[in-house]
């Protein structure tokens, strides 16, 4: 007849690892939930008549189901970090957000004689930035994660003068938004062709856009029967959503300011706008 030994400090050694494993386990996969659950970005490289242009599209793999989709047309300095952060902030609200670039690949301005250039460029026929802003938005329309039926833009600088033309023209898009853009057009809204919803910032103190030409735009959307909501920041100068802009104030004297107080508030602000557009 055998004898059945026990060995207590064995079995609890045992359970120990047991559970330590467990623990482990449970780390594990809390921590590859939360590495797909992070934002994803992808670097888009694409041609338009032969010539080539660099994007930048962004998006929350949490969300579940298809998304809004907005493009993102930068400053007059070109596709850069600070378009792209826009991006990616749009991204953590949910959206799938495209940066695209109106320049072509590499085109990034130094000095504003460089900014100037290309924007020259991108602007001297509206037929090229009606391709070229287009062309962006099929790419995002056709992304994975995005609604096709739900397409927004905005822009900054240069690229708030280039989602308003869009919407002068007529673009089939849910809304617009221009941070401290031109107000003045390449062309003009006729009655009862902007599609788009309209939300606009500027700065009271904004060299580049005047009281006249603000109230001159407010007239023109008035006459085109356009849906426009428009903010003036009082004091605040052109380019008050961008952190670098003191920089570049003090390396080329310009009159440009970033305001934080304008930047937080056109910021929550538009985002009201998308969660009022989006879910009608």
């Amino acid at each position: 007849m055998l004898a059945r030994v026990s060995y207590p400090e064995q079995r609890k050694e045992i359970r120990m690892r047991w559970l330590q494993q467990l623990v482990v386990s449970a780390l594990l996969l809390a921590l590859a939930g939360a590495v797909h659950a992070e934002l994803q970005t992808e670097t888009v490289t694409y041609n338009i008549k032969g010539q080539t242009f660099n994007g930048y599209i962004a998006w929350d793999d949490s969300v579940e189901g298809k998304r809004p989709g907005v493009l993102v047309v930068h400053e007059w300095w070109g596709h850069n970090e600070f378009v792209r952060d826009q991006a990616d902030r749009l991204a953590k609200e949910g959206y799938t957000a495209f940066a695209l670039d109106m320049y072509g690949a590499d085109k990034k301005a130094e000095h504003p004689d460089d900014a100037k250039a290309f924007m020259k460029e991108a602007t001297s026929d509206f037929t090229k930035t009606r391709r070229r802003f287009n062309n962006a938005r099929e790419i995002l329309m056709r992304h994975e994660t995005v609604d096709p039926q739900r397409i927004a833009a905005q822009g900054y600088c240069f690229g708030g003068s280039v989602v308003l033309n869009m919407a002068r023209d007529g673009a089939d898009l849910d809304g617009v938004v221009s941070y401290h853009g031109s107000l003045g057009g390449a062309l003009m809204a006729e009655p009862d062709n902007v599609k788009a919803r309209i939300r606009v910032f500027t700065g009271g103190a904004d060299n580049f856009v005047p009281a006249k030409q603000v109230a001159e735009f407010v007239r023109e959307m008035h006459k085109a029967g356009a849906d426009l909501t428009l903010t003036t920041f009082p004091g605040v100068k052109h380019s008050f959503t961008n952190p670098g802009a003191d920089q570049f104030a003090r390396k080329f004297d310009m009159p440009v300011a970033y305001d934080e107080d304008a930047a937080e508030r056109s910021w929550d602000e538009t985002l009201e706008f998308y969660n009022k557009i989006f879910k009608q």
